[in-house]
C-alpha cells in the first residue's frame, strides 16, 4: 500500500514545483556557457577565432553599435540565457576584463538593452564586427585579432 500511494504522490510533487530555471551568479554562467571557448582566463583562442577579451573586449561595449554587435556573437546567441542573465554576463565579462579599453562612460548592459539589442535583425555577424572595428580603428581603439576577412 505504502508504494502506492509513493507512486501517485511523487509524480503530483513533481508537477507542482516551479518550472522556472534555477538563476546563477554571471560568474557560474560564464564558466557554464562561454569558458569553454574564451576560457577561465579571457585570454580566447585567437588561433581557433576566438577573440581575446583582455584589455580589448571594452571597446566594443563602450560603442553604440559594438554593443548591438556584441548581443549577436554566436556565443551570446545560442547561449540559452535569458535576457537578464545574458545582461548579467556581459557586465562580468567587461569587469573582470576589459581593464584600459573601458569608457570612463561606459554604462552595464540591462535587461531591457539586451532584449532591444538582440531584436535588431544583424543577417552577417562578421561583416558587423568588421564594421564596428573599421570606426574603433578610425578612433585609434585596438581591438582583439579576429582571424575571419
Amino acid at each position: 500500500m505504502r508504494l502506492w500511494l509513493i507512486s501517485i504522490l511523487v509524480p503530483a510533487l513533481l508537477l507542482a514545483a516551479p518550472v522556472s530555471a534555477q538563476e546563477r551568479s554571471a560568474h557560474a554562467n560564464y564558466i557554464l556557457r562561454c569558458a569553454g571557448c574564451h576560457g577561465m582566463t579571457g585570454a580566447g583562442a585567437p588561433d581557433a577565432g576566438i577573440p581575446d577579451f583582455i584589455g580589448l573586449v571594452g571597446a566594443f561595449a563602450g560603442l553604440d553599435e559594438g554593443r548591438t554587435y556584441l548581443m549577436h556573437v554566436p556565443g551570446v546567441v545560442g547561449s540559452g540565457l535569458s535576457d537578464a542573465e545574458i545582461a548579467a554576463v556581459s557586465n562580468y565579462v567587461i569587469e573582470t576584463w576589459a581593464g584600459e579599453s573601458l569608457p570612463a562612460d561606459w554604462q552595464p548592459f540591462t535587461e531591457a538593452e539586451v532584449t532591444e539589442r538582440r531584436a535588431i535583425d544583424i543577417p552577417d555577424v562578421v561583416a558587423k564586427r568588421r564594421e564596428v572595428v573599421a570606426v574603433l580603428d578610425a578612433m585609434g581603439i585596438e581591438t582583439a585579432a579576429y582571424p575571419w576577412p
